[in-house]
């Protein structure tokens, strides 16, 4: 009989601790638990994340590289405030890869993410998920999909940190139930276009969606943030 031991997190390297926490306060701000413009102390997270102050400090400083959070000093952490400026450049320069990943997808011969992909968003009205969160995941897979499936390992760098860097507010984008079924027409228009290698009338269509989201993304106010985290809670729950 083998016996398999178990690490508590008092027995992980410390570099795997602050890992950890890395992820879990991330996923706390994308989950509206923290919400941009909070304010909150090294204490207030020890206990929430089970980590030490070391790792924690560690994953708090990567964040703040990153552009998630700001530090005060002696007066705490800060979850920063929404970068209209900052979101609209990543926007438009997401739009200049997904625009030339649709391109390059009509001219090539093989393509088998197309076929993956309208196998999720050509669906009967019927068959379609009607919860903003898994569809928002699911968008963001889109979006991936059509920039890795040109194969350049830089491209798909590039466009997965703007993802990670607009995620927050792109999520908002999804709690709006009329989002949710015009996500899967325009998705759905994409995919035709580019399977018929149309590839002036997909590059519009996809330049379209992406600029409805920006725009969207200007009517985001702290009151739809605190709609968020009690509707967010409520599916959780």
């Amino acid at each position: 009989m083998t016996l398999v031991s178990v690490l508590s997190p008092a027995d992980l390297p410390a570099a795997t601790l602050a890992e950890r926490a890395y992820a879990q306060i991330k996923q706390l701000i994308f989950d509206f638990h923290l919400l941009p413009g909070d304010r909150f102390s090294e204490a207030d997270l020890t206990q929430r994340v089970q980590v030490s102050r070391t790792p924690l400090r560690q994953a708090l400083q990567r964040l703040q590289r990153e552009g998630f959070l700001l530090v005060f000093p002696k007066s705490g952490w800060q979850v920063a405030p929404l970068n209209f400026e900052a979101f609209d450049q990543l926007y438009d320069l997401r739009i200049l890869l997904e625009t030339h990943a649709v391109a390059r997808l009509c001219e090539a011969e093989e393509r088998p993410t197309l076929r993956e992909l309208a196998d999720t968003w050509l669906v009967p009205a019927e068959d379609r998920l009607n919860h903003p969160l898994p569809v928002g995941q699911m968008d963001e897979e889109f979006h991936a999909a059509l920039v890795r499936a040109v194969g350049n390992s830089e491209m798909t760098r590039v466009h997965a940190d703007i993802t990670e860097r607009i995620r927050i507010i792109r999520r908002l984008d999804f709690i709006k139930p009329a989002r949710v079924d015009l996500t899967y027409d325009e998705h759905a228009r994409i995919v035709r276009a580019i399977t018929r290698r149309r590839t002036d009338e997909a590059q519009r269509l996809l330049r379209a969606h992406v600029e409805q989201s920006k725009l969207e993304v200007r009517h985001i106010t702290l009151d739809m943030l605190y709609q968020a985290r009690q509707r967010l809670a409520a599916e959780l729950a």
